[in-house]
């Protein structure tokens, strides 16, 4: 008598053992025969389900629901019942897979394994028949794990083997996938880069930009106020990836990519491409020439050798587009001048603001700080105004962090999908799919980046703590000081006070846009 029996509590637990939920999946290669009355796949289910019914006493029961592939191949795992059962066991519906063999569910092993262990990340058992493999025994479980761990070792030799190819067609100048930079298309062909003229012009003009105002952040602000985004690009499944905005790091990413003068990156080498060059050999290295000596300063400001005070503040009202320091020589005398930059590239046609002497515009800036600093009423309004900006700056990152964390969340998911996929292929086909991961992860970088940088920038603004006295004691302390300072000391405190200047070339008008932050600053300095 069995230990059940002999305990009328214990044969009442037993008998309330849980279901186990068995689906049978059944396949041939090939339709032959299949319409016969007794067929293969019938001889397969019915094999299952004889196993089946001897596990009755455990509680195993075969599912209502039929999941025969007739006339399909085992080398793939695109098949209707399979993936229909895939999703059945997603859902929730499945405790057990059965086979007749285990090469019903697949003949290639690497789909194989990677099918148990899909299985096995979700608690499902698997049973091949005629083989006597059970993942719910002891054993069978032990040899999932060998098999699974032979898997996981295939998986990192494909990958090394194509990391090599990579490299190898990189050294030789070829594109290896993924979604091309601004300025760049895929051949039809693939395995190149082609100009895409009207990027191409955009790329151009951003490193003419940065030369002009060696300033990431100026230069970012600029791009996106003119609409300017990062490649849009369509994906090989139809999905549109839009463009982005330009910050400091992607930007810096853009500008220092040898792929604009017709070269490769490998690691910390680069060799001559395939494709052809955007920006002029000579423009690319004094670009990487003012990066490197802005490196200290995060990229805000060079060296200013003729007194610029509002370098990197100036902006035309007329068009938006800074204006930036243009000095010149006549009979060996210098002369000073700020000129749109929009006007100086495409003429009058595109801007009508002409240049503007700069010691004139930078004098009224000076004397318009220091009658702010004597008028209580002045500095109300200006206080009032500096207010309403940095709500507006705060409502806007919010929105900006919401964006780019949503947009980090999707490129992380694509990259938990292409390691999937990677896994899952082979030949020229693994070849694609590392490529777009390589390209993916690289998009997750720049994301993770942005999102810091964005927190980091709402943190400072939540920060910030000002008010009237503040307000007053700095701009009153800015006459008496203003005349002893050195020109870098000068063009520090009006980086400090002013957000941006507008000059109306029509009218004369200069508007002056100031910011809580170096007020804040300089009111601590003042008062230390």
């Amino acid at each position: 008598m069995s230990r059940a029996a002999r305990n009328g509590r214990l044969s009442a637990v037993a008998t309330a053992t849980a279901p186990v939920r068995c689906a049978i999946y059944t396949r041939k290669s090939t339709d032959e025969g299949l319409d016969k009355d007794f067929n293969s796949l019938d001889a397969q289910r019915e094999a299952a389900e004889n196993y089946i019914a001897a596990q009755r006493e455990e509680g195993w029961t075969a599912t209502p629901d039929r999941y025969d592939d007739g006339g399909f191949s085992g080398g793939t795992t695109n098949r209707p019942a399979l993936q229909r059962m895939l999703a059945d066991v997603e859902a929730g519906k499945i405790d057990c897979v059965v086979v007749y063999k285990y090469d019903r569910l697949s003949r290639s092993m690497l789909d194989f394994l990677q099918v148990l262990d899909f299985f096995k990340r979700r608690g499902i058992s698997f049973v091949s028949v005629s083989q006597r493999f059970d993942t719910s025994t002891p054993v069978g479980e032990m040899t999932l794990n060998i098999l699974l761990s032979f898997a996981q070792f295939e998986r990192q030799i494909i990958g090394e083997r194509t990391r090599d190819k990579m490299r190898a067609a990189r050294r030789r100048g070829r594109w290896t996938g993924g979604m091309p930079p601004l300025g760049f298309d895929t051949a039809p062909e693939g395995g190149k880069l082609v100009v895409n003229r009207d990027e191409a012009e955009q790329v151009k003009a951003i490193f003419e930009l940065y030369v002009e105002n060696p300033s990431l952040i100026a230069v970012a602000q600029e791009l996106n106020r003119r609409g300017w985004r990062k490649k849009t690009w369509t994906t090989k499944d139809g999905k549109e990836r839009r463009g982005k905005d330009w910050n400091r790091v992607n930007l810096r990413l853009l500008l220092t990519n040898p792929l604009y003068v017709g070269r490769q990156r490998l690691g910390d080498e680069t060799f001559k491409g395939a494709h052809a060059a955007i920006a002029p050999k000579a423009l690319f290295d004094k670009v990487q020439r003012l990066l490197a000596e802005n490196r200290g300063n995060g990229g805000g400001s060079s060296r200013n050798r003729h007194g610029a005070l509002l370098r990197g503040l100036l902006r035309c009202a007329a068009c938006g587009t800074s204006m930036v320091h243009a000095p010149s020589k006549n009979n060996g005398k210098l002369y000073r001048y700020y000129r749109c930059m929009n006007a100086m590239r495409k003429g009058a046609a595109a801007c009508p603001t002409k240049a503007v002497q700069a010691d004139r515009v930078e004098q009224f800036v000076v004397d318009r700080i220091r009658c702010i600093g004597q008028d209580p009423a002045l500095q109300r309004e200006t206080f009032e105004a500096a207010l309403a900006q940095v709500a507006a700056e705060r409502r806007g990152l919010k929105a900006e962090t919401k964006r780019s964390e949503r947009d980090l969340a999707a490129s992380r998911r694509d990259v938990e999908r292409l390691v999937g996929a990677l896994s899952r292929s082979t030949g020229a086909a693994a070849d694609a799919v590392h490529a777009e991961l390589v390209a993916a992860q690289e998009r997750v970088g720049v994301l993770e980046s942005r999102v810091a940088e964005v927190r980091g920038r709402e943190t400072t603004l939540a920060a910030q703590q000002i008010n009237e006295t503040d307000l007053a004691r700095a701009l009153e302390a800015f006459t008496p000081i203003w005349d002893v300072l050195l020109t870098p000391e000068k063009e520090r405190v009006l980086n400090l006070l002013i957000e941006k200047v507008s000059y109306d070339g029509e009218s004369g008008k200069l508007d002056i846009a100031f910011k809580l932050a170096g007020i804040a600053t300089l009111a601590a300095e003042v008062a230390s």
